[in-house]
């Protein structure tokens, strides 16, 4: 029996920094993601240039936490990077408390996990992404709601990976 593809969901918790390279420049899985999360990147930081009010409904955030969030997506493309699984924080990716597991285990979640992102789609866990502020539901002006971009993509780049068991969590 195959191993099981296991989803999780973007996380809207992340941890800041990061001593990787440049997402461009790490490899990544999904290559034929590439062109797309440039062009959702793309929009997003056009979208930060917008004013604050703009921003605020876009984030979903208030306060200070426009302008981290705004800095953050700003410098995406050149920021400094964290394995996706360190990147994203929460009740979930604290429970699965990825960095205690035994390295057999861990190597079973980088090849059978997939991380669903507004800005990059899909990443595994050890792929490299920087600190970023982007809900699926969010309507990027002239762009729509990353779910609704990403959607028949995904729906393609994980037909393969998603031919067995497929865990939806």
């Amino acid at each position: 029996m195959a191993s099981p593809l296991i989803l999780l969901p973007p996380s809207e918790g992340k941890a800041p920094g990061g001593d990787g390279p440049a997402w461009e420049k790490a490899e990544q899985s999904f290559d034929e993601l590439l062109k797309p999360r440039r062009q959702v990147l793309a929009a997003l930081r056009k979208a930060m240039k917008e004013n604050e009010a703009a921003r605020t409904k876009l984030l979903g955030v208030k306060g200070q936490r426009v302008a981290e969030a705004t800095a953050a997506n700003l410098v995406a493309h050149k920021a400094a990077t964290l394995p996706a699984i360190e990147r994203y924080t929460g009740v979930l990716y604290d429970a699965l408390d990825y960095s205690s597991l035994p390295a057999g285990l861990r190597k079973r979640v980088d090849k059978q996990v997939v991380i669903f992102s507004g800005l990059w789609g899909a990443v595994r866990p050890g792929d490299l992404i920087p600190d970023y502020k982007l809900k699926m539901g969010a309507k990027l002006s002239g762009f729509g709601p990353p779910a609704r971009f990403w959607r028949p993509l995904l729906t393609e780049a994980l037909a393969g990976p998603a031919a067995g068991c497929v865990w939806d969590l």
